[in-house]
């Protein structure tokens, strides 16, 4: 059991357990638990390690602390400090990824659509319209032409059917056994049409909060296309481009009406949910019973020992909507085939500010934070 595990366990109990003869009310070690957590995240980022480990780049709780204390404190400036999925600049919507992604080739993608896909959903999730991408690649000495071939044409039809062109990169090649075969950076830029100001810090008390589709797929794919586990299921990535999801989304509601946009990468639903409740300061409160998850990819989290909400979507979204707009977001998104399953899986509360609770199928609640590192690590 991890730190989070137990905190989350403790939270829960606190509630119902009988409180020890001369100790605290229940409600009281309840309250001292989030106080504890509260002040944890209070204090500044810092890097502790002396060296980097694979938890630093794995979206987690690691992750942020690097992004924070490393990159942040060098590079601040109003653009950056909200560290969205991309900048707006001058109308333009610009972002920028890295796919180290192992296997190179999986059920239902690779690393070429991922890397196009990622960008341009970053880009939608901005609220823009996906227009040009670029793509860098560093190669390892002794690649197969023919796999740098598939990898392209995959990336080809991919930007096709996204509607973005690729229309500038670089290449690179290094010694044997420096590369992992291929590694892929993107940046892409699009123009913000619609006057949406998308941003986690925007979730109020009583907006509602949708995930477009079945969630944990494309980590769940990707961990068992490694060969390493004797695990069998019948899942394939869900990588796909986002833009017209969320035109259709953005469309279908009000100016305003619709908070913020995240897709669920690294760190799953989970890591999505816990940026929007700590840049918002508020709380979100998730329905287990409500959150789709296929049966296949349950029973392999299952088998795994992981939690579905913290394996990568590739093709999925959170979305924070008002409330009065929720059953026009829900219809909107259901009428898109990547849509078809989306479901509202919880709402903003307003305490305890900066934390994700989960309604339990058994009637309990526990607290769903951020994990340190990733149980699924080289999944994008």
């Amino acid at each position: 059991m991890n730190a989070e595990e137990g905190t989350a366990l403790r939270a829960r109990g606190a509630g119902r357990a009988a409180p020890p003869e001369g100790g605290p009310p229940a409600a009281g070690r309840e309250e001292e638990v989030l106080e504890r957590i509260s002040r944890a995240r209070r204090r500044g980022a810092r890097v502790r390690e002396e060296r980097l480990t694979l938890a630093h780049g794995a979206g987690g709780k690691a992750t942020h602390t690097l992004i924070e204390a490393v990159f942040l404190e060098s590079f601040r400036n109003p653009l950056l400090e909200p560290l969205e999925d991309g900048a707006i600049v001058d109308g333009l919507a610009f972002t920028t990824d890295a796919f180290v992604v192992t296997p190179l080739f999986f059920p239902g993608g690779d690393i070429g659509d991922l890397a196009v896909n990622g960008t341009v959903n970053d880009l939608a999730m901005c609220g823009a319209h996906p227009r040009h991408l670029s793509a860098a690649f560093i190669l390892e000495e002794g690649f197969p032409v023919a796999d740098l071939r598939r990898i392209t044409a995959s990336m080809a039809r991919a930007a096709q059917a996204a509607g973005v062109s690729i229309v500038t990169g670089d290449t690179k090649v290094v010694e044997n056994g420096k590369a992992d075969g291929c590694y892929i950076t993107t940046s892409g830029i699009g123009v913000v049409e619609r006057p949406v100001r998308l941003s986690a810090a925007s979730a109020r008390p009583g907006d509602a909060v949708i995930v477009s589709g079945p969630v944990g797929e494309h980590g769940v794919t990707v961990m068992l296309a490694r060969g390493e586990l004797d695990i069998r299921a019948d899942v394939v990535s869900d990588t796909a481009p986002l833009n017209t999801l969320t035109a259709r989304l953005l469309d279908a509601c009000g100016d305003g009406e619709v908070r913020c946009l995240r897709d669920a990468t690294r760190g799953g639903v989970a890591t999505v949910v816990n940026e929007i409740a700590e840049s918002s300061r508020v709380a979100v409160v998730l329905e287990e019973g409500a959150i789709p998850v296929r049966p296949a990819v349950r029973g392999a989290c299952e088998l795994l020992g992981i939690d579905p909400l913290y394996v990568a979507c590739e093709g999925r979204m959170v979305a924070v909507v008002a409330r009065r707009s929720a059953e026009a977001a829900l219809a909107a998104l259901r009428s898109h085939p990547l849509g078809s399953q989306a479901a509202v899986v919880g709402w903003i509360g307003d305490d305890p500010p900066g934390l994700v609770l989960l309604k339990t199928a058994f009637g309990g609640t526990r607290i769903v934070d951020l994990l340190v590192g990733d149980p699924l690590p080289r999944i994008c």
